[in-house]
């Protein structure tokens, strides 16, 4: 069976893709498209799965927030959580499985992604997990540029949370921080609003951007 994505010095999360959501259609002869490294989230590799007919993903590998091991470890879990954040915006149906490292709020910044299958390093992940897929809904913290500006929308929180930039720095900024960037490397004053919006994730030295681009409306864009 041949794969989606060979691969490369660069690989992505390692995958099983299928073409349908539903497992018993995906149980059906041709629906299942492998094993395969599902390339770097920055190449795009949640559009190319899109365009490849997938519809749904299984990680092979937990994702640990916490402490990495290294900077190759971060770069990984970087590299999954883009992934899962871009399947999400592409309406994917993603399994994975996420390990809070011990931090009792960290899926609340997360909410937005779709739910993992199962969720640990919590003294309560049954309650938040469950917390987390009642609530989740696409589209619940997007980010779009149009000419001159960008604007993110957020409804992690309850409410919604509008920032609006027409400045240079934030969309540096948000060029940046799209597949993970040493914060040093990040516009300061531009990272530090969004750390305090909390649009921003961290991972060892590396920070990444959490609101996913606009790619799947649920309704008209006007009601959103």
């Amino acid at each position: 069976m041949s794969s989606i994505t060979a691969p490369g010095p660069v690989s992505g999360p390692r995958v099983t893709a299928w073409r349908d959501y539903d497992p018993d259609a995906c149980a059906l002869p041709g629906m299942c498209l492998g094993e395969t490294y599902a390339g770097s989230p920055a190449a795009g590799a949640a559009q190319q799965l899109w365009q490849r007919g997938v519809r749904r993903v299984r990680l092979h590998e937990e994702v640990r927030l916490g402490a990495p091991a290294d900077a190759e470890d971060a770069a990984r879990t970087v590299q999954a959580l883009c992934l899962v954040r871009d399947l999400t915006a592409q309406a994917v149906l993603v399994e994975w499985r996420l390990d809070l490292g011990g931090d009792e709020q960290a899926w609340q910044v997360l909410n937005h992604l779709q739910p993992p299958l199962r969720l640990t390093g919590t003294s309560a992940p049954e309650e938040a997990l469950r917390t987390w897929r009642e609530g989740h809904y696409l589209c619940k913290c997007l980010w779009r540029q149009g000419p001159g500006f960008l604007q993110i929308r957020d409804r992690r929180w309850g409410e919604l949370r509008r920032f609006t930039s027409d400045e240079p720095e934030y969309r540096e900024a948000v060029r940046l921080l799209s597949y993970g960037a040493p914060a040093s490397a990040v516009p300061p004053g531009a990272l530090a609003d969004f750390r305090a919006e909390q649009l921003v994730g961290q991972v060892g030295e590396l920070v990444w951007w959490l609101p996913y681009r606009v790619r799947r409306w649920i309704q008209e864009a006007m009601a959103i």
